[in-house]
């Protein structure tokens, strides 16, 4: 392998690994939770 190669196969997983924290983080609980109560707020002002 070349160095493109490594470095085309490097960049893949990289932003596969940060797809996938992204994916953690939205579907997290605790998050999922303090994200969804803004909408709630925003519809208690109406």
């Amino acid at each position: 392998m070349d160095w493109a190669s490594i470095l085309y196969l490097g960049v893949t997983f990289g932003l596969f690994a940060v797809f996938a924290l992204i994916v953690v983080r939205t579907y997290n609980k605790k998050s999922k939770d303090r994200n969804e109560s803004a909408k709630y707020r925003m519809l208690d002002d109406d």
